[in-house]
């Protein structure tokens, strides 16, 4: 199981796994208020609204990141269904935004949920997960061929 931290401005409660982060940055780029690299804790949620804070994290590409509104008739009235989908990312990992179920070699099965980085390199020492070694070894998709 990976290990998971998690971050409250009383409204919202902000998830980050770090086993599942890809380091694409678009956290603390889109919302710096929030999303603070360089401090400790690293995640600020008191630092912008809650409808901010939901709509930056939902931007995650690899499911690092999620939010539960601790209200739980919020948390109810926010799920609304959506079919899966897969985003085939530039240079990088595929991108599964829905629930899947992972079955593993050894036959473990893995519920994910949200969005799931698969790697799509062969470099992630993570697989079947993306852990951003693409960016480290030059990943292209013209290279993928």
């Amino acid at each position: 199981m990976s290990k998971e931290h998690s971050y409250t401005n009383g409204e919202v409660t902000v998830i980050w796994k770090p086993d599942l982060c890809i380091h694409s940055r678009r956290c603390w780029t889109g919302l710096g208020e929030v999303f603070q690299p360089g401090q400790r804790p690293w995640i600020r949620p008191e630092g912008a609204s809650t409808e901010r804070i939901v709509a930056q994290v939902k931007e995650c590409p690899s499911g690092a990141l999620s939010f539960r509104m601790n209200a739980e008739a919020a948390a109810v009235a926010g799920e609304t269904a959506h079919p899966t989908e897969v985003e085939v990312t530039a240079n990088g990992p595929l991108l599964l935004k829905g629930s899947c179920s992972v079955a593993h070699p050894d036959g473990r099965k893995e519920l994910r949920g949200t969005v799931t980085a698969f790697c799509r390199c062969g470099a992630s020492a993570n697989k079947p997960y993306c852990d951003g070694s693409h960016r480290r070894i030059g990943f292209n998709d013209q290279s993928a061929g």
